[in-house]
């Protein structure tokens, strides 16, 4: 991805309003007119990771947060249709990793998306929180299935279930498996096709946000932050559980 400085959270309250999805829509998704507005909207997701990094320290987990760009750009394919926030291993934490991959291995650490990351997201007409390990964040994968082997299906199988609301995801394949009523069968077989390096993983939570109606005025609301920044604290355990970190070192053993 092309760095950019990250630019400055918005302070105060964080409510979304009617353009943060109206210039993610095919209308304005590929409008340079509209990156204003897309920058206000990647604001106040950052201003959402930073209350967050706050939460998540406090539960000992060091986090950093990051934005995706709010202008059309060729990493982007030249139109923005989605924004969000990182929020992914800090950098004395990504050193860590290195020491451990080695230099060859860990060489493009640095790319947010080539860690396990937590993320809340805005498109046309959803909201979205979700945890993500990319298929080039291959060693987070790793490290989640060493550990599944190791500790067997129980510990993350119940992780999982704590998140109802959520589903877990395979890479683009259509099936999901929905959380809090998982069996360990079906766990089994999300893992037979589950390959890091190869495959996405997510659990996600996402909310409708249609055009028009009471599901849209919802999401204007001002309750709407307290609620996404709840919901990324009930994924902060699987995340702390699957992610690579001295606490949960399984990559190579």
């Amino acid at each position: 991805m092309a760095t950019t400085p990250e630019p400055r959270p918005i302070s105060g309250g964080v409510c979304f309003e009617e353009w943060d999805f109206a210039a993610l829509g095919p209308e304005h998704a590929r409008s340079i007119e509209s990156n204003d507005r897309r920058l206000m909207t990647r604001r106040r997701l950052l201003a959402l990771g930073k209350d967050f990094l706050a939460r998540a320290k406090g539960e000992g987990v060091p986090l950093d947060a990051r934005s995706s760009l709010h202008h059309p750009h060729a990493f982007n394919g030249k139109q923005v249709s989605r924004l969000w926030v990182y929020l992914m291993r800090p950098k004395a934490e990504k050193t860590r990793l290195r020491k451990v991959l080695g230099r060859e291995l860990a060489k493009d650490l640095d790319s947010a998306y080539r860690n396990a990351y937590l993320c809340v997201a805005v498109e046309h007409q959803h909201l979205e929180v979700s945890l993500r390990i990319h298929a080039d964040a291959w060693y987070d994968g790793q490290n989640l299935v060493n550990r599944v082997g190791r500790d067997g299906l129980g510990p993350w199988l119940a992780l999982l279930n704590e998140l109802s609301g959520f589903q877990l995801r395979l890479h683009d394949w259509r099936g999901e498996w929905p959380c809090g009523n998982l069996t360990a069968d079906q766990l089994t077989e999300f893992l037979r096709h589950y390959t890091p390096g190869e495959h996405q993983l997510v659990v996600d939570r996402r909310w409708p946000v249609p055009p028009e109606g009471a599901a849209r005025e919802a999401a204007l609301g001002e309750e709407v932050p307290g609620i996404l920044l709840a919901e990324l604290e009930r994924l902060l355990p699987m995340y702390r559980y699957a992610a690579w970190s001295q606490e949960s070192d399984h990559l190579f053993s």
